[in-house]
């Protein structure tokens, strides 16, 4: 499933973009590793002598860096919003803890007849701190720095998933399509970064101890400048901004059909699925891409754009099963086809709405669909074997998931395991193909350009024919992959660019093309 060529010939194709991630990154990690040493250190020479409160200080700063990552930058964006913000503050809180405690330890393991001679001298206790403790402390502190520093570069990948930038989106998007030559596009210059950091404070700590420590301000002053150039190079833009998921920015039917069809050039962000669809409610966002049916266009009010120019083939829901599975559980194929047409595109968009919005859990929703259609029997036993149902990280998938284990359990002897939140795509049906789940939930217009990489002349001729598409698709995988493509669930969920629906009646704005023509005015 990768992507043909080799990894030099791709890292050379994407130098320009790199570039300016490592920028973004270098920018990232820099401030917020000075504002936290601005912080980290005077909150450590102040516990120094209170022990209450530096057993509290600490302990906050460890249970800081035990949040993951990701919640952390989830936790401030209703408070900061998206982008360099909340990822400079999510950054600053992680490296706290090591500069704190390093400062801590510094000044405290310093042999007090260091500090009963200076005061003998007659120094006071500002003379003392200054020029006995925190030069002998240097060291330490420094150790401290490195620490944070190695720790907040790997941890600042996580800012792409918030439109923040940086070569954390080139890992999540190869993740997300399997590209193993984009995810080391990410991680090789993230690994140097660190090494690089860590050696140039390494070299700091030997400068300390060798007493030339007026180097070491002027050391910082020169990383804050560095890092205030690179962390705001970008956000003086005043243009349009749109946001996309890693899997949209490397899909042909996707990012690189708006760039290739509409000559689309607005100024994007790699974001996560996640917290997208807010982030344009609120306007942080002009334009984000999305799914047709998803439940957060009702939630928060946003108007589907239309693709005038049909780069986004239909999407028609239905369930890729193994033919051993069906061959050998004959039952599954009629248990599975009793959702066959029974959900279209406004019931799908209503039973999402209720779990992004309303906060329903998909197990709540999935059974109240089942009920309400006449569907739901009680679980059997479950001891003639068991199913593994796989999902793609998305709350539409998790629905669906919950639905065809309520069918299984409660139409054959069969018990079910769901595996979900297994990525993108490529992740997906990876799995399937090698024995890890036996089912998943898929859409025709992913399997025919993602999967199947339609050839031209096929694509040219059926891309918009729905039935057309579905067809081609269930040939293909029956012939290729011996995977059985079961009848269309009923609805057609599209890729789709949104917008906030009042931002696009201000600006008149119907369809990608007049999305175009508005911003290259």
């Amino acid at each position: 499933m990768n992507d043909e060529g080799g990894f030099v010939d791709f890292f050379w194709s994407q130098r320009d973009k790199l570039l300016e991630q490592v920028g973004e990154h270098a920018g990232i990690t820099l401030l917020s590793l000075l504002f936290a040493i601005l912080i980290g250190i005077p909150a450590g020479i102040l516990i120094v002598d209170r022990k209450r409160a530096a057993s509290f200080v600490l302990g906050v700063a460890g249970i800081l860096q035990t949040i993951p990552g990701i919640a952390l930058l989830g936790f401030f964006i209703p408070f900061l919003g998206i982008g360099l913000l909340p990822a400079i503050v999510a950054l600053f809180l992680y490296a706290l803890l090591p500069i704190i405690r390093n400062t801590y330890v510094g000044i405290t393991g310093i042999n007090p007849v260091e500090k009963e001679a200076a005061v003998a001298m007659g120094m006071n206790k500002q003379q003392v701190l200054f020029r006995v403790q925190l030069p002998l402390a240097m060291p330490v502190i420094i150790a401290g720095v490195r620490t944070a520093a190695v720790i907040n570069i790997g941890v600042a990948t996580l800012a792409a998933y918030i439109g923040a930038g940086g070569l954390g989106e080139f890992i999540f998007g190869g993740i997300a399509m399997n590209n193993t030559n984009m995810i080391l596009c990410g991680a090789l210059p993230a690994a140097l970064l660190a090494i690089v950091a860590d050696q140039l404070l390494s070299l700091l700590q030997k400068t300390s101890k060798k007493g030339k420590r007026k180097l070491i301000p002027g050391s910082l002053i020169i990383a804050f400048c560095v890092g205030l150039g690179y962390g705001f190079s970008e956000t003086n833009d005043n243009g349009m901004v749109a946001g996309f998921t890693p899997e949209f920015i490397g899909r042909k039917d996707g990012y690189l059909g708006l760039k290739d069809v509409y000559k689309f050039k607005m100024n994007s962000v790699v974001i996560s699925d996640a917290v997208m669809y807010r982030a344009a409610y609120e306007g942080k966002l002009d334009v984000i891409s999305g799914y047709s049916t998803d439940g957060r266009l009702k939630a928060f009010d946003l108007k589907v754009l239309e693709d005038d120019r049909h780069i986004f083939p239909p999407y028609q829901a239905a369930l890729v099963v193994r033919n051993n599975i069906t061959r050998k559980y004959p039952e599954l194929i009629t248990t599975l086809n009793l959702l066959s047409g029974r959900i279209n595109d406004s019931v799908m968009t209503e039973l999402n709405y209720h779990v992004d919005y309303l906060h329903e859990s998909p197990e709540k929703v999935a059974g109240d669909f089942l009920k309400s259609s006449g569907l739901l029997m009680p679980p059997r036993t479950g001891t003639k074997g068991k199913i593994r149902i796989g999902s793609k990280i998305f709350t539409e998938q998790y629905i669906l998931t919950e639905i065809y284990k309520l069918l299984i359990k409660g139409y054959t002897e069969l018990d079910v395991e769901t595996i979900t939140g297994l990525g993108g795509t490529s992740i997906c049906f990876d799995a399937l193909i090698n024995d890890r789940i036996d089912m998943y939930p898929e859409y025709s217009g992913t399997a025919f350009l993602v999967i199947l990489k339609a050839p031209e002349n096929i694509s040219n001729k059926i891309f918009t024919d729905r039935e057309a598409v579905f067809n081609y698709v269930k040939d293909e995988f029956n012939k290729q992959y011996q995977l059985t493509y079961l009848s269309p669930i009923g609805f057609n969920n599209a890729y789709a660019l949104m917008m906030k629906r009042k931002h696009a009646e201000e600006m008149g704005i119907n369809s990608i093309s007049e999305l175009i023509d508005n911003t290259s005015k």
